[in-house]
């Protein structure tokens, strides 16, 4: 399930100093020859020379980020587009956005930009609205291509055609724990999934009473309650069986009811629906259903429990005053694969889709895909919270420790990055039956092959 990320501005330049870039950049008129500033604002706009000039040129985007605080740090983030090629950008945001994209394409009222958060959204607006979702231009292309992973493409492509660039991302294969706790009871980071069991029993030994307990989980989340349990099952589908089954569960190649899906949530059940193993500090296991997201690790700041299964976003949830970091109150290590060798990453994103063929809007695109832009966004978000998987985005950009150590997994040779599967399958499933389903297997006890012959029941018919 896709998250917003927390941003906050940064303060901007002088105005003599912007005036300075924008009449450099844009055609107006210049710094003094070989003055220092025209040099350095010629400098800085090297990258943006293949946009043109586009002055008195204006591209609206539309994203679900409506709050002056979170759209400040995009906003600024656009900032050296228009400075160096004339352009405008044009922001608005809304939280009805998902609803209301799709009527503003059918009544020819679309944005020239549009942020999507899951792939699976992406395909619905081109296969129902033919034409109106515009294919990525070449440079777009190119900038995909040089500074992204492969799979980053083809998350943004429909029907072997490529339309939106990636913006952000997550990382979602994370484990959260007390450093300190870990520490005093002598217990290490475990590098694959048979230390992490062996973990567990150790931690359950250790603690004869039940009053601590290896693991805290919470999947309710109002509407979409389930969501957290599904990030498990996808998290253990990629480790289980690799990526190419998944990438065969994902667009039903294979059946949601295949022995080897069915294994896999047995698998996230021997955590999961272990009374041994949860739900430290909440309760037993059907509490896990009961227990809202945003509250779920917390019982690791009381010593209750000692790992938590969350995303990188969950760095927002641990409260003011808590230290985030290898020394701190909590930190979080990479949910381990089989063997150390492999390393699946689950995550998720959003990608930059265009409704206009103007040259303007694909140049701003392509800028969206751009080492320029990530650095920017990285700039523009001083209270971290942000993430890219732009393979030149400067590292000691980002802010937050875990930020950091997210786009460390992202970058690593061996890590095999895979979308949430939720996020890709059919709205009916990924945020339907699959979130209900996974439910009832931990609130009612509902047997793994029952869930998945329920999902693959719900499947749409093509």
């Amino acid at each position: 399930m896709s998250q917003a990320r927390i941003a906050r501005g940064l303060v901007v330049a002088a105005s003599a100093t912007a005036l300075l870039t924008l009449a450099a950049c844009s055609g107006g008129t210049p710094a003094p020859s070989g003055s220092a500033s025209s040099a350095a604002t010629d400098e800085k706009c090297a990258a943006f020379k293949d946009y043109g000039d586009l002055t008195g040129k204006t591209v609206t985007i539309f994203t679900s980020i409506a709050s002056d605080s979170e759209a400040k740090p995009h906003i600024d983030s656009y900032k050296p587009f228009e400075e160096c090629t004339g352009a405008t950008i044009k922001y608005e945001g809304s939280r009805d956005f998902e609803a209301q994209l799709p009527v503003r394409i059918k009544a020819g009222n679309a944005p020239d930009v549009a942020y999507i958060p899951q792939p699976g959204l992406l395909q619905t607006l081109v296969r129902d609205n033919a034409g109106k979702v515009i294919e990525a231009g070449d440079l777009a292309v190119k900038n995909v291509e040089t500074y992204y992973d492969p799979a980053w493409k083809g998350y943004g492509s429909v029907d072997g055609k490529f339309y939106a660039v990636p913006v952000g991302a997550n990382v979602k294969s994370f484990v959260w724990y007390s450093p300190k706790m870990f520490a005093d009871n002598g217990y290490t980071i475990p590098t694959t999934w048979d230390e992490m069991i062996a973990l567990s029993d150790k931690i359950v030994a250790d603690n004869p009473s039940g009053d601590v307990k290896p693991w805290c989980a919470g999947i309710e989340s109002g509407g979409a309650t389930g969501w957290p349990a599904t990030d498990w099952i996808e998290d253990i589908m990629l480790r289980v069986n690799g990526p190419e089954v998944y990438d065969q569960w994902v667009d039903h190649s294979i059946a949601f009811n295949d022995a080897k899906v069915v294994a896999a949530i047995d698998k996230a059940g021997t955590i999961l629906r272990n009374d041994k193993y949860v739900n430290g500090g909440l309760g037993g296991v059907k509490t896990i259903a009961t227990t809202s997201f945003t509250e779920a690790g917390l019982p690791i700041l009381d010593g209750a429990c000692y790992m938590h299964r969350q995303a990188s976003f969950y760095q927002a949830n641990w409260g003011e005053g808590v230290k985030v970091g290898e020394d701190g109150d909590v930190w979080a290590f990479y949910l381990p694969s089989i063997n150390a060798d492999q390393k699946p990453v689950l995550g998720g994103g959003e990608f930059a889709a265009i409704f206009a063929d103007r040259p303007e809007v694909k140049a701003f695109q392509a800028y969206l895909a751009s080492p320029e832009w990530s650095n920017a966004k990285a700039d523009a978000t001083p209270n971290g919270g942000w993430l890219s998987a732009n393979k030149k985005l400067d590292i000691n950009k980002l802010v937050q420790p875990v930020d950091k150590l997210s786009y460390q997994i992202l970058s690593d040779p061996k890590a095999v990055f895979r979308f949430d599967g939720s996020d890709l399958m059919p709205s009916a499933v990924g945020a339907g039956s699959f979130w209900k389903q996974m439910t009832d297997w931990i609130a009612l006890g509902k047997s793994s092959q029952d869930v998945a012959d329920a999902i693959e029941k719900s499947w749409p018919a093509k």
